[in-house]
């Protein structure tokens, strides 16, 4: 075998991780995938022959580059539309492939990657790096270019921001989280208003990312009442509900027509629902649900 074929087999020996480290950095599948490729094609390119931690270097290197993407997007933003939902890692309502188990490691949910999505780049990359994964403040301190003491100060700023944000934890129960969940659809096509609201804690919050899209519907929902309104109007009569896992917890990708039309993530505790995420940009649905849509 010669070095780069050893080089390649040991790249592929840490894809899983480095595509982990890549959407906690990015929330984006795509862009997480581009930022693995382009830390291969580094990798390629650098010499080995005096790297004695091979896993090690490849983590800072695509923690890099995750940086440099971050911090362009922030320059080229366009002031928003509304709430801008990561991507959702989705798949069919069974159990989590062994990729999918280390992507979604630690829990990341989307609530946790809408909070990681508010951090500085520096602070978001401190916290994924030393909170996630463990590395000392020594490796990331030169990533950002701050001393160790200053990285230490960015991910405790990162971490108080995500305890402020009191990221609620699922039920680990996914047949519980299900019911709950069928509970919902259930009143809202049956036109069920107590129903529905007895399904949603008092406090539900419904986060709606429609794109570039201009709906007259509103982006942010907070109240069962009021979020209860907004699913009878969002109850779509010629809508198909396909079960799926959205980032590991109970959720539905909805097609209208046979056409990819939303995802919803639901954040399930107690037996109510904290949390409803909506993705509505059919462009994207399409992407990130095409492990679901294709088992049709």
């Amino acid at each position: 075998m010669d070095e780069d074929d050893w080089l390649a087999d040991r790249f592929e020996e840490q894809r899983a991780h480095l595509r982990a480290v890549a959407y906690r950095m990015l929330g984006s599948l795509a862009e997480a995938d581009d930022a693995v490729q382009d830390t291969w094609l580094r990798l390629s390119r650098a010499g080995t022959g005096e790297v004695e931690n091979l896993g090690g270097w490849m983590t800072t290197i695509v923690a890099r580059v995750c940086l440099n993407m971050l911090r362009s997007r922030r320059t080229r933003r366009e002031e928003p539309l509304g709430p801008h939902l990561p991507d959702p890692v989705i798949t069919p309502d069974a159990q989590l492939q062994p990729e999918e188990q280390a992507l979604l490691a630690d829990s990341v949910g989307l609530a946790l990657l809408v909070v990681l999505d508010a951090l500085t780049p520096a602070e978001r990359l401190a916290f994924v790096l030393h909170d996630m994964f463990e590395l000392p403040y020594e490796e990331i301190a030169p990533m950002v270019g701050r001393s160790p003491a200053a990285a230490r100060q960015l991910a405790s700023r990162a971490r108080r921001r995500v305890k402020g944000a009191d990221v609620p934890a699922p039920d680990p129960d996914l047949a519980r989280q299900r019911e709950v969940v069928d509970a919902f659809f259930r009143a809202a096509r049956g036109g069920d208003f107590d129903a529905l609201v007895s399904v949603l804690h008092p406090d539900v919050v419904l986060r709606a990312d429609f794109g570039g899209r201009r709906p007259s519907a509103p982006r942010v929902v907070q109240g069962a009442a009021a979020v209860a309104q907004q699913a009878f109007v969002g109850a779509l009569p010629d809508a198909k509900l396909h079960p799926a896992l959205v980032n590991g917890a109970a959720g539905v990708v909805v097609t209208v027509r046979g056409r990819p039309f939303a995802v919803m993530g639901f954040t399930v505790a107690g037996g109510r629902i904290l949390e409803i995420d909506a993705i509505a940009d059919p462009d994207r649905v399409r992407r990130i649900a095409a492990a679901v849509l294709t088992q049709e």
